[in-house]
């Protein structure tokens, strides 16, 4: 049967505001203070997602609410600019579309997330017709996505029995909760994409040895970022690693887990070997970590001789 796209995924619609300077820690009291740079980019990990993937020669669409707001056409201008198919994204008149203020200062940062339409979407939301028209599923930012997650498992089940290959990129937990029934989430899981801090709290252990021994017992890959130590992959047969050259100075890591997520997939559903996929993946997620925002650094599919050219190529 033949796909309108190879990979949907779930829309977390938001916008980054981005400061920068040694100093942006703010002062109350009414003390008004200056910075150095800002950036307003699309943001929202599943999003970021969406565009490298799009940008890596892959069909994308992404199901989701924006609002009827600017910082909503800023997103469907930017996913659009990309090839991101966005008919499945609703313009809500009644929501404010997502913001992230994400302050940064050397090569830290702190966040403050004002959710709106990054959560709206529900299980309601989500029609068979639109998942069977897709190869594969990314489902990302789990715990950020509130309106699914207490329909989190019968979502992955619902995609797996229309045929759908599954990733799955937890992201982090806000209420470090981490409250999930892993074990039954994971069978309908194919590759699994947490970083380490992640991977462990998901199991709660205290080293990646002891979550890799779990989590690779219980999807058919595993692959879990490490930053700038790279990365690792492992199947049930296998084990592989990825490095990773230092990024570009100046850059604010920010979608840089999401770039090599895309990567990672693209190398995938294309047929790679886990060791080329974790290639791509790398060297998407270096060359984000290098830039501002999540998608300004991108690479595409030319620029990856990994990856088998194009048929209109």
């Amino acid at each position: 049967m033949t796909k309108t796209y190879d990979i949907i995924a779930f829309a977390d619609t938001c916008v980054d505001l981005i400061l920068r300077d040694d100093d942006v820690a703010p002062r109350f009291g009414q003390v008004e203070k200056t910075v150095a740079e800002y950036d307003l980019v699309m943001g929202g990990s599943c999003c970021i997602f969406a565009t490298q993937a799009a940008k890596l020669g892959l069909k994308v669409a992404l199901l989701g609410h924006v609002g009827a707001d600017a910082f909503g056409e800023l997103i469907l201008d930017t996913l659009s600019s990309a090839g991101v198919d966005t008919r499945h994204l609703q313009v809500d008149k009644d929501l404010r579309t997502g913001l992230t203020v994400h302050m940064v200062q050397g090569d830290d940062r702190a966040m403050l997330t004002y959710p709106g339409s990054s959560n709206a979407l529900t299980a309601a939301d989500i029609c068979d017709d639109a998942l069977a028209g897709a190869r594969h599923l990314h489902y990302g930012s789990l715990f950020l996505q509130t309106g699914l997650l207490p329909d989190c498992i019968e979502i992955l089940g619902r995609a797996k029995r229309l045929g759908l290959t599954i990733s799955l990129d937890t992201n982090w937990d806000p209420a470090e909760a981490w409250d999930i029934d892993l074990e039954e989430a994971l069978t309908s899981v194919d590759v699994l994409l947490p970083n380490e801090q992640e991977a462990k709290n998901l199991c709660g252990v205290s080293s990646l040895a002891e979550a890799a021994q779990y989590l690779r017992g219980r999807v058919p890959v595993l692959v879990v970022k490490r930053g700038v130590e790279g990365a690792s992959a492992w199947t049930k047969a296998m084990e592989a690693v990825g490095t990773v050259e230092e990024a570009d100075a100046g850059g604010d890591g920010i979608g840089a887990g999401d770039s090599f997520d895309a990567g990672f997939l693209t190398g995938w559903l294309n047929g790679l070997a886990i060791r080329d996929c974790l290639s791509v993946a790398c060297r998407c997620g270096r060359a984000v970590a290098g830039g501002i925002g999540g998608v300004k650094g991108q690479p595409y599919r030319a620029d990856l001789p990994e990856l088998p050219a194009l048929e209109q190529d």
